[in-house]
């Protein structure tokens, strides 16, 4: 056999299976988000306080840390990665609340802006098809970072920090979204279940970072 045609066949492969990956990865990212703002609105409709949001929250980070990646690559996989993300979306109604209480805009003015931002990264990496894996050791460094400065900001309590935090989350969070989508497009990311919770986590941190970033400069956030 040509080996031009060995590589042909070889490159084909290749480009069928990442092609698969990307549209597995959209459709479970499409139905967990929809999910997701159902569990968000079942939050909000029942009026759940901050402790049983902090639980839901905890409940699904414990999965995302030891279920998952135990299941991600089975059909056991998928009603796990529904479970984190129906958790985390019924974790928002107390923040959400907040927000709608204060002024209805800000919510939607979040969604908008969380949507054209993942819309606009991912269409970018997905017509250019950049390789942006370089950024995965910056991103995890500013996520330490951040994380660090917000517990200090707990004790702290001001008012610049917690701006400067928001607008960092929504730079890092965008970062990872063009290192994400660009890891799945160049053979990185092969496990679509993965791929749709790192998205996810993007995608929800990017919304709340809004959230707040909007909330803070209508003048009305406490």
């Amino acid at each position: 056999m040509n080996p031009m045609n060995i590589s042909n066949t070889s490159v084909h492969t290749s480009e069928l299976a990442t092609n698969k990956v990307l549209r597995n990865t959209y459709a479970l990212l499409s139905m967990t988000l929809i999910f997701a703002g159902v569990m968000a609105f079942v939050g909000i409709m029942t009026g759940i306080g901050h402790g049983m949001a902090l639980v839901a929250d905890i409940v699904a980070i414990a999965m995302l840390w030891f279920v998952l990646p135990r299941t991600a690559n089975s059909g056991a996989g998928i009603p796990v990665i529904f479970a984190i993300t129906g958790l985390l979306g019924f974790g928002l109604g107390p923040i959400i609340n907040h927000y709608l209480a204060m002024n209805g805009n800000i919510v939607m003015t979040a969604l908008g802006g969380t949507g054209v931002i993942f819309l606009g990264l991912s269409g970018y990496v997905l017509t250019t098809k950049k390789d942006f894996s370089f950024m995965g050791g910056f991103l995890m460094v500013g996520m330490l970072v951040v994380l660090l400065a917000a517990i200090a900001n707990i004790f702290l309590q001001m008012p610049v920090m917690f701006l400067v935090l928001n607008a960092a989350i929504v730079l890092i969070m965008s970062g990872f979204i063009l290192y994400e989508t660009s890891s799945i497009i160049n053979g990185g990311e092969t496990n679509y279940i993965m791929a749709t919770a790192s998205l996810f986590l993007s995608i929800l941190n990017l919304f709340q970072a809004l959230l707040h970033l909007l909330g803070a400069f209508s003048g009305n956030d406490d």
